[in-house]
This record gives structure tokens, sequence and C-alpha cells, in this order.
């Protein structure tokens, strides 16, 4: 089947050659031209420009955007639309908010172009592993597209959702899910670590027994195996984490719809935490403890008293903010 990728980054250049492996004819198209011509030298045809991508392609042609939610996918669709001929059908594989799908689903309709939102889970692994995929549109057009999306799944990893939205709001909602994991193992391991038992403890040798069967054996766990067993380099990764916006999505429907999305909700707001050196917050908090109960407060460079629960004893920890 014949199929143009727009976006060779760590995904899309990757689902290029799943599909190239799989006996697709694949057209590449990406703004640095380098990755182009690696991918040409794998198989696949390379297109410069989207002019040279339409003409290059049969009609009706399918055209998959992997590309940065938000405004740079918006421009590329901006860009494509008036190249694009009736029949012709666009998948959009980023992380878009689904309300954009519907948006952009109703306006190529009016030209006679079809949309298909299609959230991708896979990471850098997906070439090896297959790409999990939730896809929203006309299932008509689903079927049409269905041999690319079964290429690049693993077996039973491929779903049609249903309607424009469906497929980018079942990979919000996932992807709120992993917060939720992340924070949960990061949480455990801490408390692993801190405890009495943490110096002897190998990290890496209870993620791979907990994986080896128990029930929070996941994939997650397993890739954290091969973090632990560096724990030099894991000492100098910075705690800072970042959002890609999925969460907050899913944490604004559960607003809307009254669910209570207690966990999800809680990994988002840690990881705003992790992004803030020295929290205002809490250095009001530490201010009001001082003012009514006299309790312990330290300045840069002094040493505060901190109370050990588990042990009962009182240590002393040096306050330095980080620069």
């Amino acid at each position: 089947m014949q199929i143009g990728i727009i976006g060779l980054g760590r995904m899309g250049a990757n689902m290029a050659r799943r599909l190239i492996n799989d006996k697709h004819e694949v057209f590449v198209h990406n703004r640095s031209i380098d990755k182009i011509k690696e991918l040409e030298k794998e198989g696949a045809k390379a297109a410069l420009t989207l002019n040279d991508l339409i003409k290059s392609m049969k009609v009706p042609r399918l055209i998959w955007l992997m590309l940065p939610a938000g405004e740079v996918t918006q421009n590329q669709i901006s860009a494509l639309a008036p190249l694009l001929e009736k029949g012709d059908i666009l998948i959009e594989g980023g992380n878009s908010n689904y309300k954009d799908d519907i948006k952009r689903f109703d306006e190529l309709k009016t030209k006679g172009i079809s949309y298909l939102d299609a959230g991708i889970s896979g990471g850098i692994w997906g070439l090896k592993n297959g790409y999990a995929t939730m896809v929203g549109g006309d299932e008509a057009v689903f079927k049409y597209a269905e041999p690319v999306f079964k290429s690049l799944a693993p077996a039973g990893g491929y779903m049609y959702c249903g309607r424009s939205g469906a497929g980018h709001f079942v990979k919000m909602t996932h992807n709120a899910i992993e917060y939720g994991l992340m924070e949960a193992y990061g949480e455990g391991f801490e408390i692993l670590k801190a405890s009495q038992y943490g110096a002897s403890l190998d990290l890496s040798q209870v993620a791979e027994m907990w994986n080896a069967g128990s029930v929070v054996k996941s994939w997650l766990l397993e890739l954290l195996i091969d973090v632990f067993k560096n724990p030099q380099e894991l000492e100098r990764i910075q705690g800072y984490v970042e959002d890609s916006g999925e969460a907050r999505w899913a944490v604004k429907e559960a607003l809307d719809t009254g669910v209570a999305a207690d966990v999800i909700t809680a990994s988002l707001y840690k990881r705003f935490n992790s992004r803030q050196k020295d929290a205002y917050s809490n250095k009001i908090i530490a201010a009001l403890r001082n003012s009514f109960g006299g309790h312990a407060m330290a300045r840069e460079g002094e040493n505060v008293k901190t109370y050990s629960a588990g042990s009962g004893h009182i240590r002393h920890a040096k306050f330095d903010r980080e620069k």
C-alpha cells in the first residue's frame, strides 16, 4: 500500500522503517533533508517538498503526519489541504487534542478530504515491538487504511475507537494513566531506597523480581530494571519532569464529567512541583508553621532540625537552595 509520512523524528522514522519492512511503498518528507536521505537508503521514496510528495503518490493518497501537536501540526495541515484532492486521506499521529481533531475533520470533509486521528504508543521501541494504535474517524476510511495500522501494530494492538476525535481521546486517557503508573513506581522505589534496608537492596533485582510475575509487572517496570543497573547515571539526572498536555486535558475531562481522577491529578501536580526549585507556597507554609507553633524554619545556608518519623530521632539537614 502507498503511504506518505511527514515527520521523521524518533517515532516517524521508525514507523516508516516498519512499513518498509512489511512491503509498503513509503514516501517520506521532513524539514531536515538528511533524514529523508537516510530513509531513502533504506528503501523509502524521497519527497523533498510537499509538492513532490503529492505529485509522486496515486489518488487516493494516504498521508500520515508525525509532528509535534499544536501549531506545528496545524500549520502543516493548512499547507497540505490546498494540495490534496477529493478522496485523499490525512492521518494525524501526534498527541493532538481531540477537540482539534473534530474541527479538522469537519473542515477537511467540506473539501472531500478524509481525516483520521491516530493515537500512537510505542515510543523508541516501536520499530521492534510495534505501535499500539487508536484510531478515530469514519469507519469506512479506517477500513481502507487498515493494512497500514496492521503493519505498524503488534498482534491485537490497533483499534477503531469511534467517530472523529475518539482515537486521540483514548490515547489522552492512556497517557494520563501512564502518569499515575510512573508516579507510583517512583514513590515506591523512593520508599525502598530511603528505608533502613535501602543500602543493601539492589533495586534492579527488586524490579526484575517483581516483573517476573507479580501483580505490578509491566513494560515500565521492565524499563526500570536497566535504569537501576546504572545508579551513577540516575543520580546525575535532574528531577525535572515535563508534561506534554494529555494529563491536563484528561483532568479537565474528569472535572467536566464529574469523575474523581485523584491519582492522575496528583501525578500531574507532582510534575508541576518538580519544576520549582524553591516553591513560593512552601516558603509560606514554613513561615506559618514558625509563626503559630514556633516550628523550625531554615534560611539559606542554615541547618534545620527534621524529625524522622520512622526512628523517632531528630536529625539535622542543611537547607541550601539549588542554584
